[in-house]
């Protein structure tokens, strides 16, 4: 159960801790490492499943008793040092299918973008794709990319029907409104391991201080970061806050009731908005520009990478960030040589209460991916089979905990981690849930990774975890609206909201920038939403 992210405005999933409930994680050394090598050469011998005389499919591997291949696009890992076409975990699962897959992997960061020409194109279409975005409008399927799934889930979808039984919500989601299902899912479904605002507990320590609560204690709490030389070396080199840009949002909207990494919310009279139209965004973006005029929210904010925030982290000049729970014990508590994991360093902390009463931390949407039969599949049955089994329990047992006697071991009938296992570097490189698959965190298998404090704040913070505007697929003419001023709008509300958080468009602007979306048609737009949360409502009360 590793990774996961989202965007801002653009509501793209970006993803994935605990897979995606947890975090992409550090870079490190080389990934020859000789267990892996070892996996990945076993991994890849031809043929290794035999299928049995007279073949009919389970659920479980092989899934064919001929010769097959296949061509899947999909998301690479998080750390460019990792490269899942050659995890042992990613090649066992095709070799237990008893197929060759032949993966196209590209960065996520810029996955949907780039796959997006190829999808509009519409030729030679690999035989599965991923998709971040979950085609909530339907245009791919209007495009008539992709295959309907209803009666290989019918035949062989062994495992998609008993996903379906658990999450009965599930099947709804991914459900069109003419009644037909075009996408597999690639899930998180638990209040585990989210994003929280997280501190060096030592640098508290040394300027006397408590965890802050509220706004204006955070806000104190950096002032003190950066002129008390919390990390002791004289010199004024603290960066007291520092976060990914597709985190900012997730972060502090909730503070004043906003979810911006998913654009739309309900209130509690089952209202839709949209966040970036609302008067509580003006409250976020005043607060911000507060932060970044004094130099507590650094000024190149926009362009910050994960791997320069766990730099920052090791050179002991970073105190705070905002980020998946996993990064506590697992990476930047790991990057202090002294590091005791009796006790927490690196600490996340429960959200600050807003100026509305508002106290909360966005959770994730179920689903987090979507895997696709493009019109050019050669085979759909054997694809919609492997992706049956890759959703199967025996798979996510793998993704999970990897290889017996390598990553895990068996003690009094239990799992428990090696030290390998317990190496974060060593389990990304071996493909420990990995993105291109469709993975389902387990909560018991992270609580024995992490560290046992870790794993006892992470319960502490279930309470917090406020779901997101539920997953709907749009009726055409809602669909049309979308597709055709959320572009726009998308491009004009990334550009603003820089521009005021620096300053370089004064927020007495604000109603200016208001009235723009109102006249791009963000109106409309949620008041189709509003059609699909009634629904959804409806729907959820069948």
């Amino acid at each position: 159960m590793k990774k996961m992210f989202k965007t801002a405005a653009s509501g793209t999933l970006v993803t994935a801790l605990l897979t995606l409930v947890l975090a992409a994680c550090t870079s490190g050394e080389s990934a020859s490492t000789p267990a892996a090598s070892d996996a990945g050469a076993k991994s890849t011998a031809a043929g290794a499943s035999a299928a049995p005389a007279g073949f009919t499919y389970t659920g479980k591997g092989p899934i064919t008793d001929k010769t097959a291949s296949l061509r899947i696009l999909s998301t690479n890992a998080w750390t460019n040092n990792v490269d899942l076409n050659q995890a042992p975990i990613v090649q066992e699962i095709s070799k237990r299918a008893g197929i060759t897959v032949n993966w196209e992997l590209l960065p996520p960061s810029t996955y949907q973008d780039a796959i997006a020409p190829r999808l509009a194109a519409g030729s030679d279409l690999p035989d599965v794709i991923y998709q971040l975005d979950q085609d909530q409008t339907m245009k791919n399927i209007q495009g008539g990319l992709f295959k309907p799934l209803n009666d290989y889930i019918d035949k062989y979808g062994v495992n998609i029907k008993k996903l379906f039984e658990k999450y009965p919500a599930l099947k709804a989601s991914l459900t069109t409104p003419d009644g037909k299902i075009y996408y597999l899912p690639q899930l998180a479904v638990t209040k585990n391991y989210m994003p929280t605002f997280m501190l060096n507990v030592r640098w508290l320590e040394k300027l006397g201080l408590k965890e802050p609560t509220t706004l204006d204690e955070f806000t104190d709490m950096l002032r003190k970061m950066k002129t008390g030389d919390p990390n002791g070396n004289g010199k004024a080199d603290e960066i007291p806050f520092t976060v990914a840009p597709n985190q900012l949002g997730n972060a502090f909207g909730p503070v004043f009731g906003l979810d911006l990494a998913n654009n739309f919310f309900a209130d509690k009279d089952g209202k839709v908005h949209y966040s970036y139209y609302e008067p509580n965004y003006k409250e976020y973006l005043t607060y911000l520009n507060g932060l970044y005029k004094e130099g507590l929210l650094e000024s190149n904010f926009a362009s910050v990478t994960a791997d320069q925030i766990t730099s920052k982290f090791s050179q002991d000049i970073s105190g705070v960030t905002f980020n998946f729970s996993w990064y506590t014990s697992m990476v930047y508590s790991k990057l202090y040589k002294d590091y005791d994991p009796s006790k927490p360093l690196i600490k996340g902390i429960a959200p600050f209460k807003g100026p509305h009463g508002d106290q909360f931390y966005v959770g994730r949407n179920p689903i987090t991916g979507i895997f696709g039969i493009s019109k050019n599949a050669k085979d759909p049955e054997t694809a919609f089979k492997f992706l049956d089994y890759a959703s199967s329990d025996e798979a996510k047992d793998l993704y999970v905990w990897g290889l017996e006697g390598q990553t895990y071991e068996v003690v009094n009938g239990k799992k428990q981690f090696t030290e390998k296992g317990k190496d974060n570097d060593f389990i990304q490189k071996f493909g420990i849930n990995p993105t291109n698959l469709p993975i389902e965190q387990s909560v018991e298998a992270t609580d024995v990774l992490v560290a046992p404090w870790h794993a006892k704040i992470d319960k502490e913070m279930e309470k917090y975890i406020k779901a997101p505007f539920p997953f709907v697929y749009a009726l055409p003419a809602e669909a049309s609206t979308e597709n055709t001023v959320m572009p726009d709008i998308n491009t004009y509300v990334n550009e603003m909201n820089i521009k005021f958080i620096t300053g370089k468009e004064s927020l007495d602007k604000f109603d200016s920038y208001i009235k723009t979306l109102k006249s791009m048609g963000v109106e409309d737009v949620i008041k189709g939403r509003q059609a699909q949360y009634d629904r959804y409502l409806a729907a959820s009360k069948k």
